[in-house]
């Protein structure tokens, strides 16, 4: 009995061998890659899990980051202003003093943000660097970083007056701001894209209309890095205290 069983095992192999792979070596061959398939579509099913599950709590926690971003927004705007004011007090005007000045805040900023948004964190119990911080970090680098080795490039070949790099700079945030918005409420890509238009218009304007500008550069990082983080900062603190009244 078990000898015929194993007997009809046979018999249905070599059919099967038979039917799709006429040699036996090509059966054997075809193991390791069918065992491949498998296992990568095993890590593509719990890639897309995993991918699923962040895209859902970085919608619910919608909520959270707009709250948590606008001291982030006001804290940016003070930075902004005050930087501006000290620029023009001191007189750092050369392409070289304002680059090198303006970087420097930008890093002060950075960090000013990250330690705002680590004792958020911490007040809710929650993991700092959970994988939604990490998807909007991933984000907004690309173009801070490129907005960042562009201006070093500007600030120390000289390639550029102080008022071309600043609208370089409001373009490549603006970027930033919109890519990180994917994942972060809609009136973040909204900003994002004010800093573009205002940016790319500028530029035109003082390529076609204006070419020789006496505009001081410090009053428009004031301005765009100052005042309209003070704006933004302002409305979402407003409208989230009258969404908790409410």
């Amino acid at each position: 009995m078990v000898f015929g069983f194993l007997s009809g095992f046979d018999i249905r192999i070599s059919d099967f061998a038979s039917q799709k792979y006429r040699n036996p070596l090509e059966w054997e061959n075809r193991l390791p890659t069918l065992a491949l398939r498998g296992k990568v579509n095993s890590m593509e099913t719990n890639w897309a899990a995993e991918h699923l599950q962040t895209i859902r709590t970085l919608m619910e926690r919608s909520a959270i980051y707009r709250r948590a971003l606008a001291p982030i927004m006001i804290f940016a705007g003070i930075t902004g202003v005050l930087a501006a004011a000290i620029g023009l007090f001191f007189h750092l005007d050369s392409p070289r003093a304002f680059g090198g000045f303006w970087l420097g805040t930008a890093f002060v900023a950075l960090a000013g943000a990250l330690f705002i948004a680590r004792r958020q964190a911490l007040k809710d119990h929650e993991p700092f660097w959970s994988p939604p911080t990490r998807r909007v970090t991933q984000a907004l680098m690309p173009p801070l970083t490129a907005g960042m080795c562009l201006g070093f490039v500007f600030v120390f070949a000289g390639l550029a007056n102080a008022v071309v790099l600043t609208f370089i700079w409001l373009l490549f945030y603006g970027c930033a701001l919109h890519a990180a918005g994917f994942f972060m409420p809609r009136g973040v890509k909204l900003f994002g894209w004010i800093y573009i238009e205002l940016a790319c218009g500028s530029l035109l304007f003082f390529a076609l209309v204006r070419p020789e500008s006496d505009l001081n550069a410090h009053w428009l990082m004031g301005f765009f890095f100052g005042v309209l983080h003070l704006a933004y900062g302002a409305y979402l603190y407003l409208t989230e205290k009258g969404k908790t009244a409410a």
